[in-house]
């Protein structure tokens, strides 16, 4: 049965009413950040206002099959990044805002999709964050405020059914103010971003909690952190007092330091 979905916010359906929507992103023009196996990312302004676009135009059917043959799901939509946008702001977690998303097309291989979204302006990556630490080290409260919300953001998104599949510091947005206080307030927006490749379903797999979480630890080597701060984290994301999430989740933890010793190594 052939597929049709589109949505598109007020601003965007009134400056397209007339136009057809899926052969205009397709070659829409604007800022291009990637334009290669069949996915096109773009940054493009209406009416002075600046917007992402991700356009998916079929990977075809040799990408899927070298995906599958590696063990790997081919990411052959954009439902998955507007499905976890939802997923997250459903559980109050801060992320892009979506002004339009649309699919048609029965076959995968073939398959168009679309996803945008406000663009996030003056904000930097975690990443830089913890290379400004180096140079610059936060008051002990902002480090403290800081690791609980990201604690938080793992715990939640992991207990309710998603993992990122790229779950860096660079995926995490914070406003670049910051960077001239180094003062983080717990009211301050963390927004989550990249999530084409996220899953959600009912209970996320050992292995995927592994990986998200590894990563993160991996990303953050570079980040002043001590054995506390570490265990702050795991005290925040289990919710559990500390020695019972060291004992109850032993082998989880051991794995994860496992994956982002792998990734460091490599």
């Amino acid at each position: 049965m052939k597929t049709h979905t589109l949505y598109l916010r007020e601003d965007l359906a009134l400056a397209w009413r007339n136009k057809a929507i899926f052969p205009w992103l397709q070659t829409m023009p604007g800022e291009i950040f990637r334009d290669k196996e069949g996915r096109r990312t773009l940054r493009f302004e209406v009416e002075q206002h600046s917007y992402f676009l991700k356009y998916h135009q079929g990977v075809g059917w040799e990408e899927i099959f070298k995906n599958l043959l590696s063990l790997r799901l081919p990411i052959i939509s954009a439902r998955n990044e507007w499905q976890a946008v939802q997923f997250l702001q459903s559980h109050h977690l801060d992320t892009m805002t979506l002004a339009g998303y649309g699919e048609k097309g029965w076959n995968p291989a073939k398959r168009h999709s679309f996803v945008i979204t406000d663009d996030l302006t003056d904000t930097m990556s975690l990443e830089y964050l913890g290379q400004q630490w180096r140079q610059t080290p936060p008051s002990f409260k902002s480090k403290y405020d800081l690791i609980q919300k990201l604690a938080h953001i793992a715990g939640t998104m992991h207990k309710n059914g998603m993992n990122h599949r790229d779950f860096y510091l660079c995926h995490f947005l914070l406003d670049k103010s910051f960077a001239e206080t180094n003062v983080y307030q717990p009211s301050m927006p963390i927004y989550l971003i990249d999530l084409h490749r996220a899953q959600v379903r009912k209970k996320v797999p050992l292995r995927w909690q592994i990986k998200d979480l590894g990563s993160l630890y991996f990303s953050a080597y570079e980040v002043l952190l001590t054995q506390r701060d570490l265990f702050r984290f795991i005290k925040a994301y289990t919710q559990l007092p500390l020695r019972q999430a060291l004992s109850q989740y032993a082998d989880l933890w051991q794995q994860v330091k496992l994956r982002a010793d792998k990734l460091y190594a490599e």
